[in-house]
């Protein structure tokens, strides 16, 4: 098993962490949306920290008056990010302000659990998926959703931009498909029946912009070419339990690492013979949340239902791949 080094942990207590995303704009600065009693009652938290010598420290926290699932960091504003709840609603905050939020959207009708702000230059635009078996597009200066994108039959998991082209998003969902979107045109684009389980995550790769990778209730991760998606182009086994989170490698066009319900953290090179190159059991609950940082090679950020957050780099990316 991998050790951890440079490892920060910072617990949040009585609150279960669900999602955790890097700054973009700061190297170790992380924000961790969070729910108490397991999301399923009680109030949710966003949670700012930022590592330093001395370890983790929490820079700010904002309540809502329901879970907090996910959570997106602004890409023209370094102190704004979005947060999604469990009222269906979407939350803008900004951490110059003690309280908030600057803005509430509701209009889902169910749980909100996934937002992403798009990563494209020339566009500020955000999508959240739902419960509702919607996915919604968004500017984040109009009061309402620009367009609403129907067609999953079951709720969404997960919505992702693609890094690569502007206005095209992916979407998992408990319909076990993979679906992507293209801004512009209301129906779906592509409809990949990825897993025979539900779908709890998606990812674009950073270095192909063909290439996405499923993570599933059947414990498996599965990469996908949009040019032929009869068939995956790689399987990952190993989990035991259902995977929640998957992200691609922002430094390594091959490397992606996965979260899940087994309690573990797994890093993998699907080009590799033996692709699963590290196995991390540092939480003694679900594993939520997880990101790889852009700014400092190898760093990785997760969270879990253990009530902690944690910072640090496996040693499978302490070395150059």
């Amino acid at each position: 098993m991998g050790t951890a080094a440079g490892a920060g942990a910072l617990r949040l207590p009585g609150l279960h962490g669900y999602a955790v995303e890097f700054s973009p704009y700061c190297p170790g600065r992380v924000a961790c949306a969070a729910a108490q009693y397991y999301g399923m009652a009680g109030c949710g938290t966003l949670a700012v920290l930022e590592q330093n010598e001395a370890g983790i420290v929490l820079l700010r926290s904002f309540d809502w008056n329901d879970g907090l699932f996910d959570v997106t960091w602004s890409e023209n504003n370094e102190s704004m990010l979005i947060t999604c709840s469990g009222d269906g609603s979407l939350q803008i905050w900004d951490m110059a302000k003690t309280k908030g939020p600057l803005q509430v959207y509701k209009e889902h009708t169910l749980e909100a659990y996934s937002v992403d702000w798009s990563q494209t230059r020339g566009e500020q635009l955000v999508v959240s998926g739902s419960w509702d078996q919607t996915a919604k597009l968004w500017d984040p200066a109009v009061g309402k959703s620009l367009c609403t994108f129907k067609g999953h039959e079951a709720v969404i998991y997960s919505t992702i931009w693609s890094p690569h082209i502007p206005g095209c998003f992916a979407s998992a969902s408990g319909d076990q498909t993979l679906r992507i979107w293209d801004v512009k045109t209301p129906g779906v684009k592509l409809v990949i029946p990825a897993h025979q389980a539900e779908v709890l995550s998606c990812d674009w790769c950073k270095y192909d912009e063909n290439l996405l990778v499923t993570g599933a209730v059947d414990c498996s991760l599965k990469g996908w070419d949009l040019r032929n998606i009869r068939q995956p182009v790689f399987v990952l086994l190993g989990h035991t339990y259902a995977i929640r989170r998957v992200k691609f490698s922002p430094f390594h066009a091959t490397i992606l690492a996965s979260c899940s319900y087994d309690f573990t953290v797994r890093f993998w090179d699907f080009s590799k013979p033996n692709p699963l190159l590290e196995t991390v059991e540092h939480h003694t609950e679900f594993a939520c949340g997880l990101d790889l940082s852009l700014h400092n090679r190898g760093q990785v950020v997760d969270c879990a239902w253990d009530e902690l957050v944690k910072i640090y780099t496996p040693s499978c990316l302490a070395v150059p791949v």
